[in-house]
């Protein structure tokens, strides 16, 4: 069977989607074909010696698509240095798709981040850094977290440098008219406006190259008007009443510089979450050779070598535990608080933290296989991911610096030209417009919500694949749930114990648990565990023999002892009557029965069930809070299933339900016009979870990157999947917040800016303090998505 996946081209929906995995679906040779929409690729199963990927490649076309085989596709993920609003991300974005060998290029605003794939064997990652810089940004290698800290030390000493010059400016505006002060103020807002203020025009010649326009270049408007009227008028141009305000392009510039510099510092804390978690990677590792102990960078560190781990230490690398007994804090991995104990045959985690004893572990996974990179990596995929709602701001920011400036001319031209104002006076409107004007907040309020968003998730172990997710998954109206190992534990476990007349139930359990001592069935190791619980140990038993699909039979004590199901007892005709009303009660339950008898006589039975887990009848308790229909798919009998949804309290339930059903379930859900949520255990679910609008693997444990789903739950705890519904929510209030605010300071601050309060109430708003406020929108913007870290519902 042969893997592939090709990258089509031409969808423009989801039923586009649907309709190459259906056509693909029914082709000869075929077993399985999974087209995903968002990313335009397409994974198929096929028998190689049938079906070639050629003929697959053709069957697409006849469709109306095009596919190309990605065996070869590349992926780079990089930091982009000198982004300052939605402007430039769609620059950037543009320059970076002009090349044919580009598939696909998002950019991050919040977290200075590109992705790009392409074709390794027409680009390489030096050609795409050169297209970057082409478009006035300089590309650097992730996890430069000193290049970071370096850069915000930067904007904060290019602040206080342009601070300190431009306040003397400021304090001495009323003097121009003393020479030596003129001079030391032109000589000053000089100084600021080229070096300061040089990256605004950097960026504004790079944008303009590249035909576009960014925030950039509305500054550099606004304090080149500022600074070349007041450098004309300084020298004459404009006679003796030719007003000189130096102070303006410089406060204007120090101003911006703070701003850029806090909103440095709050994107900074907003991706706080994967910094911690890249600190938890352990340098070095104790390595075993030979019985020799040898400290070594954990880089060094193969699949198969032993590492000795001390207590404090934080384990090097993913493995099972060959000697020695702890408790291990996994914390990073679970969200959960409490250590966890781990003895000889446990798996552990890279990255944890060992508690008081000494391990010895043989590594099993290293490098980018372990469970800590790849939830770096699907974190950092998700935070690159732009959410549906975030089209609506990449529209706006498109338009939105030619409006500004031709509203800033409209500005003046009103002034000047139509209510015969001064000149300078209409000029200074005309700039406040152009420097109050702020694309960033617009570009900053999905992807900063949606990286706190993903951190808090992070941390709770909740693990979000694409950041669109924590969109639509805010938007679900029903939550379709797996039985086994979701709402319940997934093996089963002895409920009942009914002893016949005049026998004890401790002698009961014995009995059974003396039968079952040598099976490993399922319903043996419940038995083991409840007799293991109430301190029974059963002796030896003789002449043991599994009657096939029926019980066991075997000698216990010098007697016959018979442990197994109805058939088996009447066959040995053995009287059931006494526990017959019981029986039916316990069965009538959905329950797993095993009778139990002595040489001729009935002792008693005992019954089992697959138990619903503490926090599921909770969980689904709050789905139906927040409005969602619940239904339980399961494979089992329809009266188990019964059972099961009325303890859970689901809607509704559908029984005896085959894996390919449960899919089948999905798009009746969907085709009644819901958006449905799947919860299941990624395995046998597969299908489903890729089916539904949301799917939600529980339970990953440590390969969260097989998993199909779109949120992976660490832990096997349904509360988690509630709480990624709540934290979806949160999250999608936040960026419609961060949405309303940044047009809402435009829509306000753009008339201010202009002089609409000139007339009523003689305010107008100064160039300066325009472009101060325009930098505190943004910071604002960061600052409320950081406040979604103070919600303690999560």
């Amino acid at each position: 069977m042969q893997r592939t996946t090709f990258q089509i081209s031409g969808m423009h929906c989801a039923n586009c989607a649907a309709r190459i995995e259906k056509s693909l679906a029914e082709a000869d040779g075929v077993t399985k074909a999974v087209v995903n929409f968002a990313t335009e690729e397409l994974a198929i199963e096929y028998d190689e010696a049938r079906l070639a990927p050629e003929a697959i490649a053709a069957k697409v076309k006849e469709l109306g698509y095009e596919a190309r085989p990605l065996g070869g596709a590349g992926e780079l993920r990089f930091g982009v240095k000198g982004l300052h609003c939605a402007s430039c991300v769609a620059t950037l974005e543009k320059k970076l798709l002009t090349h044919p060998a580009v598939t696909a290029a998002v950019v991050n605003l919040a977290q200075e981040e590109a992705f790009v794939r392409y074709d390794p064997h027409r680009l390489a990652p030096p050609e795409i850094f050169a297209l970057v810089v082409e478009a006035g940004y300089r590309p650097e290698e992730l996890g430069a977290g000193t290049e970071k800290e370096a850069g915000h030390r930067s904007q904060r000493n290019w602040f206080l440098f342009s601070l300190a010059l431009s306040l003397p400016v400021m304090l001495t505006m009323s003097l121009h008219g003393n020479p030596y002060v003129g001079w030391l103020n032109l000589v000053l807002a000089t100084v600021v406006q080229f070096t300061a203020g040089l990256t605004f025009y950097r960026g504004s010649w790079y944008a303009l190259k590249n035909k576009s326009a960014n925030m950039d270049v509305l500054i550099a408007l606004g304090t080149s008007a500022a600074y070349f009227y007041s450098l004309a008028a300084f020298f004459g141009t404009f006679g003796p009443h030719g007003e000189v305000f130096f102070e303006t392009s410089a406060m204007l510039i120090a101003f911006i510089r703070l701003g850029k510099y806090l909103e440095a510092r709050a994107r900074g804390k907003a991706g706080e979450a994967l910094k911690k978690l890249l600190r938890l990677q352990a340098d070095k590792a104790r390595l075993l050779v030979d019985g020799e102990e040898r400290e070594v960078p954990a880089s060094l560190v193969k699949v198969g070598d032993v590492v000795l781990v001390r207590p404090g230490e934080t384990i090097p690398v993913d493995g099972v535990v060959l000697e020695g007994s702890s408790s291990v804090d996994e914390a990073m991995v679970t969200g959960e608080s409490l250590p966890v104990e781990k003895g000889a045959g446990d798996r552990v985690t890279g990255a944890t933290v060992n508690g008081r004893g000494v391990l010895k572990v043989r590594a099993s996974r290293v490098g980018e296989e372990t469970m800590l990179a790849q939830i770096v990596r699907m974190v950092r995929e998700a935070q690159a991911d732009k959410a549906p709602i975030q089209r609506f701001a990449d529209r706006v920011s498109a338009f939105f610096v030619p409006v500004v400036v031709l509203l800033a001319l409209v500005t003046f031209a009103a002034w000047y030209g139509f209510l015969h104002a001064e000149f300078l006076f209409a000029f200074k409107l005309a700039i406040a417009v152009v420097v109050i004007a702020c694309p960033c907040a617009m570009g900053l309020a999905t992807p900063t919500a949606i990286m706190v968003g993903s951190g808090m998730g992070l941390a709770r172990g909740i693990l979000i694949k694409r950041g669109s997710v924590l969109e639509n998954i805010a938007r679900l109206q029903a939550v379709l749930l797996d039985k086994t190992g979701t709402l319940t534990h997934g093996r089963p476990a002895l409920t009942n114990l009914v002893a016949a007349p005049g026998v004890d139930q401790m002698r009961l359990l014995e009995y059974l648990a003396a039968a079952e001592s040598l099976s490993n069935h399922p319903l043996a190791q419940a038995v083991h565990e409840a007799a293991a619980d109430r301190g029974i140990v059963p002796g030896q038993v003789d002449d043991y023999r599994e009657e096939g699909g029926f019980g066991i039979v075997c000698r216990y004590r010098g007697s016959e002892l018979r442990a197994g199901n109805l058939r088996l007892m009447t066959e040995a005709g053995i009287p059931l009557e006494p526990l017959a009303p019981e029986s039916e009660r316990l069965a009538g339950e959905g329950k797993s029965l095993i009778y139990v008898a002595v040489g001729e006589r009935l002792v008693g039975m005992a019954a089992f069930a697959d138990l619903l887990k503490p926090s599921s009848v909770t969980a689904v308790a709050e789905l139906k809070k927040l409005g969602l229909a619940t239904c339980m798919i399961t494979g089992d009998h329809r009266n188990v299933a019964a059972v099961v949804a009325r303890q859970a309290g689901v809607d509704s339930f559908e029984a005896e339900v085959l894996p390919a059903r449960k899919e089948e379930v999905v798009r009746e859900y969907q085709a009644k016009g819901l958006r449905v949520g799947m919860v299941g255990d990624g395995i046998n679910d597969a299908p489903a979870l890729a089916r539904a609008d949301i799917g939600i693997a529980i339970g990953a444990g440590a390969d969260v990157a097989k998993e199909t789903g779109d949120v992976v739950l660490i832990r096997n705890d349904l509360m988690d999947a509630v709480r990624a519904i709540h934290l979806g929510k949160a999250t999608l209030a936040k960026v419609k917040q961060n949405l309303f605010w940044a047009l809402f300071y435009n829509i306000l601050g753009i008339p201010v800016a202009a002089g609409i309060l000139y007339h009523p109430f003689g305010i107008t708003l100064r160039p300066e303090f325009a472009g101060l406020a325009m930098a505190f929108s943004s910071v604002s913007v960061v600052t409320n998505s950081l406040l979604l870290r103070a919600r303690k519902r999560l």
